[in-house]
């Protein structure tokens, strides 16, 4: 189980969090060559290469999903399941809402003038849905909901063409409003959504988590197109007082080393009674889970308790570390929180497990790691928006400034600029 606990000294948590950092490397460099090698020729031969690589990876060519394929999938699945994926969907819907932000114009400081925004939903979005063991649908509404609330015009799910596709992703589809399914899936599916390939059209951003060969893809495919984020893996940080339930931590911490064995769980706590009480219940309550052994690897290699000698130290070590999910279980959650600055999410209190953000909420999942939440967001409505400026002024507006934009352009050599003003006052 966890082999890494430590009581903190200042030095001690320092070299243990900076070893463990060390698996979020980037992919090697095979990895990357071969993923650049598949862009390329799919950008070159098109949908042959992609039919090609698709049959040598997956066995099937890719192929469009109808829609008469994802209804019979909504009604094949356990009907509870549809059901808690229609209130899933619900709670992102209402949550994204809120988040959204109008076009909107107002007067400059200079009479005469207005200025502004207009925001619009982009044209097409790609949506990866990873296949085999790793497919979630929970993943699939937490990408295309935000899209459609977004105003989005088209929404391409691709997917692995596997022999049987996953009937609760096909629904999650047919929940979030996808407009199309594409049975496709590694790099070749990134370079088609990037380049265009046959039936497969370009899009202007690609979402959604995939090995590391689609990974790869993406990081090549950005500048051609958006993406959210290049993901690592999993990550928890429970920050905990002597008040938490050593029961609760410990099956929080098991929720996310559970994923993958590459998952990291930590605890960061001022009780060092709490953290012996954890590491019992994390053997205890293992040996009944149905992947005991990625959660052991995980908890083995990624896990650690750290006992710290205050709350202050706690806040430090969680905002050095900008973890995807953090937790706060203490006797004031919320005054931890106000002190709390780099986290993808924040969970407050005893229920509120991140296991119901990964679901049930309503903000997104899709979360930033590997340290990244000191800059990046969550994925969310404004992912999916693009933003116009607007300026719209007079000819008494510009006759106000226009003596300034002349000196400007002329102090940086621009002439051209400086009489683009000029010949309007001639």
């Amino acid at each position: 189980m966890i082999t890494n606990y430590v009581i903190a000294d200042g030095v001690r948590e320092v070299e243990l969090l900076s070893a463990m950092r060390e698996r979020a490397q980037q992919a090697g460099e095979a990895i990357n060559r071969t993923a650049a090698q598949i862009m390329k020729d799919v950008r070159s031969r098109g949908m042959e290469a992609v039919k090609e690589y698709s049959l040598k990876f997956d066995g099937a060519e890719p192929r469009e999903i109808t829609r008469e394929e994802l209804e019979e999938a909504a009604k094949r699945i356990d009907p509870a399941l549809l059901k808690a994926m229609q209130r899933s969907a619900e709670n992102i819907r209402d949550y994204q809402t809120q988040l959204l932000i109008k076009s909107k114009t107002w007067e400059s400081p200079v009479k005469g003038g207005v200025v502004g925004q207009i925001v619009r939903g982009l044209k097409r979005v790609g949506i990866y849905v990873p296949g085999g063991t790793a497919a979630y649908p929970s993943s699939v509404l937490m990408n295309a909901v935000p899209a459609k609330v977004a105003g989005v015009e088209e929404i391409i799910m691709v997917t692995p063409p596997t022999e049987n596709l996953n009937d609760a992703v096909l629904a999650a589809a047919a929940v979030a409003g996808v407009d199309r399914v594409i049975a496709v899936g590694g790099v070749q599916a990134v370079a088609a959504l990037t380049y265009g390939a046959g039936f497969i059209p370009r899009v202007d951003k690609l979402v959604g988590p995939g090995n590391a060969y689609v990974a790869a893809a993406k990081r090549m495919a950005y500048g051609t197109l958006d993406i959210d984020m290049v993901a690592g893996p999993s990550e928890v940080l429970v920050v905990a007082d002597e008040t938490a339930k050593a029961k609760y931590v410990a099956a929080d911490l098991l929720s996310q080393a559970e994923h993958d064995k590459l998952a990291s769980a930590v605890l960061v706590t001022t009780s060092q009674v709490l953290a012996e009480q954890v590491l019992q219940e994390l053997e205890r309550q293992t040996s009944y889970l149905s992947r005991e052994e990625i959660i052991r690897t995980s908890l083995r290699d990624y896990g650690a308790v750290i006992v710290c000698p205050s709350m202050d130290r706690c806040v430090e070590l969680a905002n050095e570390i900008a973890p995807e999910h953090l937790e706060v279980v203490a006797r004031d959650p919320v005054a931890v929180a106000e002190q709390l600055t780099n986290a993808g999410a924040l969970f407050l209190g005893e229920h509120s497990p991140e296991p119901l953000g990964d679901y049930m909420a309503g903000p997104d999942h899709v979360l930033p790691t590997s340290g990244t939440a000191r800059f990046f967001s969550p994925l969310s409505v404004e992912s999916f928006l693009k933003r116009t400026s607007v300026v719209h002024f007079s000819r008494e507006a510009l006759s106000e400034v226009k003596d300034e934009v002349i000196t400007f352009a002329r102090s940086e050599k621009l002439t051209a600029h400086a009489n683009s003003i000029e010949v309007r006052f001639e």
